[in-house]
């Protein structure tokens, strides 16, 4: 085989299993020279990324590229961590122009593209590995994204951490305990855990459909996007919506600006929305199911009037 076919598949291995990324020392390992990787960069075969990173195509056009570039060009110690780490564990949505990287002692700086979360210790527990790619535990990450995320992206987060099975009480509260004390998201983490507002998505499933079961009431739809937006429970029949709200994460101005927000999103389109908490769900489960039971009866009552009224327009035309 020919040497220049020799490199080319050795670089092609190498990046393949970091997700299309390959750093400069990594190429001249692999047999090209200074010059060779200048002349890839300039046939557009080879795409800088990193000062001293790059990736094997268009980074855009393949997932996980620019984390694992990222990782390249802060050495062994860093981890994807905060919203890019919760992004890994599909607990939240990615942040297109930059990568947040947690790094454990040295001084090293952000740079255009990367986030630098400079941390004195990170305990072995605090760093796990998915598709890859080193990054912080999902109870870390957890606690790292509660600190700059919006108050629905952290209920949806630790919902659907919950119910997959990604967190566990044990594993929260160990990491909370080793968190720095002045840790901005551990704070607000902790304030969620004592109003109750870490709710289990999976265990309010479980208990909404119970209830509705034995009050003899349809069974909802749960965890659906509706109008851009992800709602806890949707009778699509009936244009109902019930959210359920942790206090925690509802109860600061930007929360109550973003749920109004929400509501009036789906109210535009026709739909009610009945907030109730994860508390009152789990404690007054009667009272719950007697309010949707009216919402219920109410909304199928007016649907009803809504469609004779229109029949009655029609025979008339």
């Amino acid at each position: 085989m020919p040497a220049d076919s020799r490199v080319a598949r050795a670089v092609r291995r190498i990046a393949l299993a970091q997700h299309g990324a390959i750093s400069a020392e990594q190429l001249r390992a692999a047999g090209l020279t200074r010059h060779a990787i200048a002349a890839r960069v300039r046939s557009g075969r080879l795409v800088p990324l990193f000062r001293g990173v790059y990736v094997l195509g268009d980074p855009e056009l393949i997932p996980l590229a620019r984390p694992s570039a990222a990782l390249l060009a802060f050495g062994g110690a860093a981890v994807l961590s905060h919203r890019c780490a919760a992004s890994v564990w599909g607990l939240a949505e990615a942040d297109a122009t930059t990568i947040d990287v947690t790094l454990a002692g040295g001084n090293r700086r952000s740079r255009p593209g990367v986030r630098v979360h400079r941390v004195g210790r990170l305990h072995r527990s605090d760093i796990a590995t998915r598709e890859r790619l080193r990054l912080t535990s999902p109870a870390r990450t957890l606690i790292d994204f509660a600190a700059a995320a919006s108050s629905n992206e952290l209920a949806d987060a630790f919902g659907e951490a919950r119910a997959r099975r990604l967190l566990t009480e044990p594993a929260l509260a160990a990491a909370l305990a080793r968190a720095p004390a002045n840790h901005a998201g551990a704070a607000v983490v902790r304030s969620m855990l004592r109003a109750g507002g870490t709710y289990d998505r999976s265990e309010a499933e479980r208990t909404m459909r119970r209830l509705c079961a034995a009050a003899g009431l349809s069974q909802p739809r749960a965890n659906v996007m509706l109008h851009g937006h992800l709602v806890d429970f949707l009778w699509p029949e009936l244009g109902l919506i019930v959210e359920v709200d942790g206090y925690a994460t509802h109860g600061g101005r930007h929360a109550f600006e973003n749920d109004r927000r929400r509501d009036q999103a789906h109210a535009a389109a026709g739909y009610v929305v009945i907030r109730i908490t994860w508390r009152q769900l789990q404690h007054e489960p009667l009272a719950v199911i007697a309010r949707l039971a009216q919402a219920m009866a109410h909304r199928a009552a007016l649907q009803t009037a809504h469609r004779a009224a229109r029949a009655l327009a029609h025979r008339a035309a």
